[in-house]
């Protein structure tokens, strides 16, 4: 007998089923935390609980209104009520906090934009076309070059999960110690390499993304003690990156790519390794079957938003094939796999 069908045909009444759907269908929850992300609410629980008047006072909320949010995500772990109105962080709370070491504050904005495309996702369903450019009329990054303010909670967002992704790979990966030289090709502001260079201080690095993009990585790298270890260099990853260097590595970069460019990309980075360098990909991969794995959640992104798409292991396979290169293994890690890439023989 089918699951979830009785004995007469008719479908069996289900409740876990149907609790557990209409959790996973909820958009309340979400955005009530981005909401208090948004005000910092638990920056101002950090040395204890308060009461609702003195929290709304100091994150400018409307102290009703807070009190009916917080107790919302009471109920689901996030955040406690100690006793009636006052309110203190919890652990699914804490890396809400600015401070924390791997503080998740900035990673989910309200970004009206996204939020437009998304409620129209139901065009990218029935066309395979971004439904954010269907409801903006221009690409993500044309948008957001005219909306700073977007833009910059965005590049809040990349920077808190980068921070993730550091821990990620620092200890997924084993090789680090025979490295000596690493370019990261699209490293944005420079974020994920500062990460790197701090705990391994044997390794030198190059920041490679648009001049614009790069613009303020050297004052970054000063802040963090790093500038006479890190090289800046501005261009283009279509027309060439900086050759010679031990590893290569390309973080959520490959992805947003179809086939054409990306094969393009991978042949510049192929042209500038040696052939004992390797190139390191840290992005989702798409698994076949019913696993529940980050990257087929993440791939809906590109889809929506527009850009290329997660790969399975085997498309990855073609794509370096026809670049020169190939995988030498794939490290599982808590969150997207690092593919440790190297020239063909």
């Amino acid at each position: 007998m089918p699951d979830g069908v009785s004995t007469a045909g008719r479908p069996h009444i289900d409740i876990t089923s149907i609790q557990r759907l209409a959790e996973l269908a909820d958009y309340i929850v979400p955005f009530a935390i981005r909401a208090v992300c948004t005000l910092g609410v638990a920056d101002h629980l950090v040395e204890g609980p308060l009461p609702i008047p003195d929290l709304a006072k100091r994150c400018g909320a409307e102290p009703d209104a807070l009190t009916r949010v917080l107790r919302a995500l009471a109920g689901k772990g996030i955040f406690t009520e100690s006793e009636p109105g006052v309110f203190g962080l919890t652990p699914l709370a804490q890396v809400l906090r600015s401070d924390h070491p791997v503080s998740l504050r900035d990673a989910y904005p309200l970004l009206v934009g996204d939020l437009q495309a998304w409620a129209h996702f139901d065009y990218t369903l029935r066309t395979g076309r971004s439904s954010f450019e269907y409801v903006h009329g221009m690409g993500y990054w044309e948008y957001m070059a005219e909306h700073p303010e977007e833009s910059k909670r965005f590049d809040g967002s990349q920077a808190a999960g980068t921070r993730m992704e550091v821990r990620t790979v620092m200890t997924a990966y084993d090789a680090w110690a025979g490295l000596t030289s690493v370019v990261d090709v699209g490293g944005g502001n420079g974020t994920f390499l500062i990460g790197l260079l701090s705990r391994l201080r044997h390794l030198r690095g190059t920041l490679f993304d648009q001049p614009h993009v790069v613009a303020a990585a050297p004052d970054l790298l000063r802040e963090a003690g790093l500038a006479d270890r890190c090289t800046v260099v501005g261009g283009s990853f279509f027309d060439g990156v900086p050759a010679g260097a031990d590893a290569y590595l390309l973080k959520r970069v490959l992805w947003s790519w179809g086939d054409d460019r990306a094969h393009q990309l991978l042949s510049e980075i192929r042209a500038a390794m040696r052939e004992d360098s390797r190139l390191l990909l840290h992005e989702p991969v798409a698994a076949p079957g019913d696993s529940d794995e980050v990257g087929k959640a993440y791939d809906l992104i590109l889809l929506a938003m527009g850009g290329g798409c997660a790969r399975t292991e085997e498309q990855l396979r073609v794509l370096l094939g026809g670049a020169g290169l190939r995988i030498s293994r794939v490290i599982p890690t808590p969150m997207f796999p690092l593919v440790e890439v190297v020239p063909a023989t």
